[in-house]
């Protein structure tokens, strides 16, 4: 009863979103997902964003919260909003069922904004094959539909980012030729892209690079060779951050206090202690929160 109280609801766009209790979407039984897609499809257009984007908000919030079955029946939406967030609100899905669907919507769909967030969302299964969460039978069919965007002529190059950084977790001699032949791009983005999928890579051999960017005059590589140093785990990296917070600009000095939070040793626990005496009270504040995170 509640369900269809709901839908009644979702159906009449008089009703503001705010209004609904659509938490009761959370694991909607199967028999009943046809009952939803049936309503959702009578709805208009701006109604379908306000409703997924609440529901990704609500997810967010509330980890017992489970829209998969929502979401899922979403990624066929006419609308290419709907469908990108759809797989957005997909993020804690680790079904190995849907990585045959985002390859087909990163080859196939007809908008950029979706293929960008099908190539996002294969990034997080190329991590979980890392990690042996999925088969190694996967493996090789994400690797070779990252590839297909990231070496066709004619691509755009912010979807080719997306899927360098997607592919970037796997530990394989192609992808770090990829990873490298991307920072030396002439393109700003991919090389920013670049230094990026050096920190998603974890390879320590990574790190001279990162750190000669850490001084680049380039902001956007700065932020990025910071937050790559953070991934990278590795304390040789702390002076060169710690430099960093002395900087003139506050992007990049609350980037490196991040990436010090995320190093964690010993010698980065003392340069985020040095930040607490920061001039900026912003980074005095970040550091403070880091101090209190690494020292639980």
């Amino acid at each position: 009863m509640p369900l269809k109280r709901l839908l009644v609801g979702l159906s009449d766009e008089n009703k503001p979103v705010s209004t609904l209790r659509l938490a009761d979407l959370s694991d909607i039984p199967a028999a009943e997902v046809g009952l939803f897609q049936q309503t959702w499809k009578g709805m208009g257009i701006e109604r379908r964003r306000k409703v997924i984007d609440r529901l990704i908000a609500l997810a967010a919030s509330d980890a017992k919260l489970n829209f998969e079955d929502v979401f899922i029946s979403c990624l066929s939406d006419p609308d290419p909003q709907v469908r990108a967030k759809a797989i957005d609100g997909l993020w804690e899905c680790e079904e190995c069922s849907l990585i045959l669907t985002l390859i087909e919507m990163l080859a196939k769909d007809e908008e950029e904004i979706v293929r960008a967030a099908a190539a996002s969302a294969l990034g997080r299964f190329a991590l979980l094959a890392e990690l042996r969460k999925v088969a190694p039978r996967h493996i090789k069919k994400i690797e070779d539909a990252l590839f297909k965007v990231i070496e066709a002529e004619g691509e755009k190059v912010e979807l080719q980012c997306r899927a360098i950084e997607a592919v970037a977790p796997l530990t394989s001699s192609r992808v770090k030729g990829v990873i490298y032949k991307a920072y030396q791009s002439e393109n700003l983005k991919l090389k920013a892209s670049a230094l990026r999928s050096m920190g998603l890579n974890c390879d320590p051999a990574w790190l001279s690079i990162l750190l000669k960017e850490l001084s680049s005059p380039e902001l956007e590589m700065c932020l990025e060779a910071a937050r790559a140093c953070g991934e990278l785990g590795e304390e040789e990296a702390v002076p060169y951050l710690l430099r960093l917070t002395e900087g003139d600009d506050i992007q990049t000095q609350l980037a490196a206090v991040m990436a010090l939070k995320q190093l964690g040793g010993s010698e980065a626990k003392q340069a985020l202690y040095q930040c607490l005496h920061h001039p900026d009270k912003r980074v005095q504040r970040v550091a403070e929160e880091a101090v209190r995170e690494v020292e639980i």
